[in-house]
């Protein structure tokens, strides 16, 4: 019988928690001064040493695959102790119709009380709290989101910066990961014999950058019109002619 997505999602989590300290060791030499941004499967003390030891920082999600440590971030930001000062940011974006407000709070009152539950260098930890809203359509509702971050950024990083840096993270979820996954169907790809996977995966990458190096904004609606379209439209992404 056929493993449905929930059954395989723990054999799927596990095989990439295996595979990221290898692939960190690879890009050792090129880690330090850099930071790492990891989702919240790779939120574990030995990845975070291993970043540290190479002379790179991380900003890891917080989630709840790290039970002990979302209950201390989340009690934090809901019942700071007295005199606590957040730093703070916020940011207001408009396009496509939304207005999106990100307002950003950060403090380091855990760094100690991490380290010594084994997260090394732990710094600062991250509140990043995102509304949504649709002026011109206020029958959509509004959208309201709070995420943690941890990171071992040094204390004196400004939190406009912080926040910038989380913006990046999510950049690359929904510029590569999210298209990859849902656009061009990975997760339901049943092609796992040999080399087939990797070579998929690269085809997959290099036709997003390709739409990206074009101005596409909507991959799915490009992707939809290039179907449609002749063999001469679509080599010119290529730069070549028919």
């Amino acid at each position: 019988m056929a493993q449905t997505d929930e059954e395989r999602a723990p054999a799927k989590q596990e095989a990439e928690l295996s595979v990221a300290p290898r692939l960190l060791a690879q890009v050792q030499p090129l880690m330090r001064g850099r930071l790492v941004s990891r989702d919240a499967l790779d939120c574990q003390k030995a990845l975070c040493r291993q970043i540290r030891q190479a002379g790179g920082d991380s900003l890891l999600a917080v989630k709840a695959n790290q039970p002990n440590l979302l209950a201390d971030v989340t009690l934090l930001f809901a019942d700071p102790p007295p005199g606590e000062r957040f730093l703070q940011a916020r940011t207001v974006n408009e396009h496509g119709g939304r207005r999106e407000v990100r307002q950003l709070r950060a403090s380091a009152t855990l760094a100690r009380y991490r380290r010594e539950a084994g997260w090394p260098d732990a710094g600062r930890v991250l509140e990043v709290a995102t509304t949504v809203r649709w002026p011109r359509h206020p029958a959509k509702g509004t959208r309201h989101e709070v995420r943690f971050f941890l990171t071992s950024l040094p204390a004196q990083t400004p939190p406009e910066e912080a926040l910038s840096l989380v913006r990046q993270h999510w950049h690359i979820e929904n510029r590569l990961h999210w298209p990859r996954d849902v656009t061009f169907g990975e997760d339901a790809c049943q092609v796992r014999s040999g080399r087939a996977p990797q070579a998929l995966a690269g085809v997959r990458n290099a036709v997003v950058g390709l739409l990206h190096q074009q101005g596409v904004g909507n991959l799915a609606a490009a992707l939809r019109a290039n179907a449609w379209s002749g063999a001469a439209t679509v080599l010119t992404f290529l730069g070549l002619k028919l």
